[in-house]
């Protein structure tokens, strides 16, 4: 198998929730079959079940965890809904078809089904007593699982908790597509080469889609190899057209075989976050704009995104943006890959927001106690950025606000957005 369909491939068991619960009836016909020839290795008698009591306690089983599967997956649909209608429907694939939980739960529910109906079948004049209390242990697991979701499933669903989850998951991914830290600006590439027309162009082919990852490695290789270099045109997270230039490729490398270049992009539907670092903010800002909008008017949810995107922010403030060009370690150029500057990163945080919640005392507090704490923070060269938008937020608060003493408390930094203390003076 080519790079890009072992990626789509472990792409797809990550955000699938049939396969665990699929893989818990081949254990279940294992295990089954083990606890049976134990069951009459030890002879075990603890608890007495006649075959009547037995096949009641079997079917009690049975009945729990079919209904306990029914209502988790019923009640699955209906919270992604609500929850893609409410937040974005970008939280589905990223967050809910991800989780571990989910599908470890309908698994043991699965597999003690399986196994209640398995020792159900075997029941003839005698009981098997290890196996039948094997599934009375299964079966109260069963439903401490069950409570033990409901629970979960209303912590999971609250917005804090999936701002909180694509905020770690973003911050796993910038630490990933930056792993140095910062030690000064950044350079990009017009201050190095200019490679001028390509010798040849690779174009897309197949469908139109969504570039999800690139085995950049993979390119590094193939353009030392040849003594050429490789330009990756879009970037990752970009639409890309059928016929759009995919590859640029100079020197040696025009006699790269195209389909060993196409193998290392996987494209998708819908972006992803594995190797996206501006896709975490994207879904955190639209939760933000979905909450701030006149039909849901949640000022509040929307400063909990922008704390999340104050954490983000931050993490990218600290670390070395790479150049677009990728060198070998004789210093010759091998690759141009693109990937967001720090304006991009800033831009993307600040601006639909800022003009979305102007209006809102909350949000233009929070958003300047955000934009402060990092020039506090971070890095001289990360400032004019950041300054350029508490001007800008400036002169939305001009234009929104016609009192003075509006105008004077939409202009105090406040990290809770309105309710938290006003201004960095310590009382006396």
């Amino acid at each position: 198998m080519t790079w890009n369909q072992v990626y789509r491939f472990r792409s797809y068991l990550r955000s699938s929730l049939w396969i665990v619960p699929f893989v818990a009836i081949p254990l279940e016909l294992v295990l089954s079959r083990v606890l049976h020839r134990v069951d009459a290795l030890l002879g075990w008698n603890l608890l007495g079940l006649t075959v009547t009591g037995a096949q009641a306690l079997l079917q009690t089983v049975v009945t729990a965890t079919l209904t306990f599967i029914v209502f988790t997956f019923g009640s699955l649909l209906v919270a992604i809904q609500v929850a893609s209608g409410q937040l974005t429907p970008r939280i589905i694939a990223t967050t809910l078809l991800r989780n571990r939980v989910v599908a470890y739960t309908v698994g043991l529910f699965i597999f003690t089904l399986m196994f209640a109906v398995s020792a159900q079948d075997k029941i003839g004049t005698s009981v098997h007593q290890f196996v039948a209390f094997t599934a009375a242990l299964l079966g109260i697991l069963c439903f401490a699982t069950f409570f033990f979701l409901i629970d979960y499933a209303l912590r999971l669903l609250r917005p804090i908790s999936i701002l909180r989850s694509v905020g770690s998951a973003g911050l796993a991914v910038i630490e990933t597509i930056y792993p140095d830290l910062s030690l000064g600006p950044d350079a990009r590439e017009s201050q190095h080469h200019t490679l001028g027309g390509p010798d040849r162009v690779i174009p897309h082919r197949g469908t139109s889609d969504i570039i999800l990852a690139v085995n950049l490695k993979a390119l590094v290789a193939e353009a030392g190899r040849t003594n050429g270099v490789i330009v990756f045109v879009p970037q990752v997270g970009d639409f890309v057209a059928v016929d759009e230039p995919l590859f640029n490729l100079y020197g040696g490398a025009k006699d790269i075989d195209e389909h060993t270049l196409r193998a290392t992009v996987a494209f998708g539907s819908e972006r992803t976050l594995e190797q996206d670092p501006t896709f975490a903010f994207r879904i955190i800002i639209d939760i933000a704009l979905r909450a701030l909008s006149p039909a849901i008017n949640d000022p509040t949810t929307a400063v909990l995104a922008i704390d999340q995107l104050h954490r983000l922010l931050r993490l990218v403030g600290t670390r070395h943006l790479r150049t677009d060009e990728i060198l070998n370690g004789a210093g010759e150029l091998r690759v141009v890959f693109r990937t967001p500057n720090w304006e991009d990163f800033v831009n993307l945080a600040f601006s639909e927001i800022r003009v979305c919640g102007s209006n809102s005392l909350q949000i233009v507090r929070r958003v300047r106690a955000m934009i402060e704490n990092l020039v506090q923070t971070l890095p001289n060269h990360r400032h004019r950025a950041l300054l350029e938008q508490l001007n800008l937020l400036e002169r939305e608060i001009e234009r929104h606000f016609s009192y003075p003493e509006e105008r004077a408390l939409a202009g105090v930094a406040d990290s809770q957005g309105l309710g938290g203390r006003s201004g960095m003076q310590v009382e006396q």
